[in-house]
């Protein structure tokens, strides 16, 4: 899976560039920016149509630590330099959005949470403008509603929280329909963590890569499953794989 090497002020300059160009005419459609985290390597070994997708986006972010270890095992110095996950690079968009006069839609969760999400933004950075919102729990024949909504609001970034790997295949379905947008960017859950209702993982079980032992014990329950399926294959993927890599060149 192609994965950007960018750190966070990379990655956060590369957007206010994206949103000047396509406000000037030079950006002919909407950047799709997607994560990739222990959920997307199981996928894109699965799932030929998810795979494709991820191929297609512009730029794909390590989101998970598991893909900066994986990238670092194959390349060592020149792999990845840090994890980007997408609950951290929603506030430092959000900063960089509120200094520049960028605005946000929000789609995703159910009407509370993204609600609540638009309120708490809202509240944390007063200069953010937020253009639009819509929960994800539309039907599929509303679609073109939904799209027609994000083109009034004029907003400059979409954060798309419909899950994997809904909110990737929606991503790359509107990415030429959009008028305005200068990035979509898929944000699973985040809408959650910013209205506290899922915690983060204290840091150092961050730094260890331990984030996913935390939402389990303390999230949905419909997550343990996720995580036993898709982590020890992503594993098993790195280990097949990106450790073979490190090893041969020795």
């Amino acid at each position: 899976m192609p994965v950007a090497i960018v750190g966070a002020d990379e990655l956060t300059e590369v957007m206010l560039e994206d949103v000047q160009r396509r406000r000037s005419g030079k950006l002919n459609r909407a950047t799709t920016v997607f994560s990739s985290n222990a959920q997307a390597m199981s996928l894109y070994a699965s799932d030929e149509k998810f795979a494709r997708t991820m191929d297609s986006a512009d730029i794909t972010h390590a989101d998970g630590q598991i893909v900066v270890w994986a990238s670092r095992l194959s390349y060592g110095n020149l792999g990845i330099p840090e994890r980007t996950a997408t609950t951290d690079f929603i506030h430092w968009a959000a900063k960089a959005a509120a200094a520049n006069g960028l605005s946000f839609y929000l789609l995703g969760g159910v009407e509370e949470i993204n609600r609540d999400c638009a309120e708490k933004l809202a509240e944390m950075y007063p200069d953010l403008k937020l253009a639009g919102r819509h929960h994800g729990y539309f039907d599929p024949s509303e679609e073109d509603e939904v799209v027609a909504d994000i083109n009034a609001s004029g907003a400059d970034i979409l954060w798309v929280g419909l899950g994997k790997p809904k909110e990737q295949f929606f991503s790359e379905r509107v990415a030429t329909k959009l008028d305005h947008c200068a990035w979509i960017v898929t944000c699973g859950g985040c809408f959650h963590y910013i209205v506290g209702d899922y915690a983060r993982a204290p840091d150092w079980m961050q730094a260890l890569g331990l984030e996913w032992l935390h939402r389990v014990a303390t999230g949905p329950r419909h997550l343990i499953g996720r995580y036993m399926r898709t982590l020890p294959h992503a594993l098993s993927i790195v280990l097949r794989k990106d450790v073979p890599n490190r090893f041969g060149r020795r």
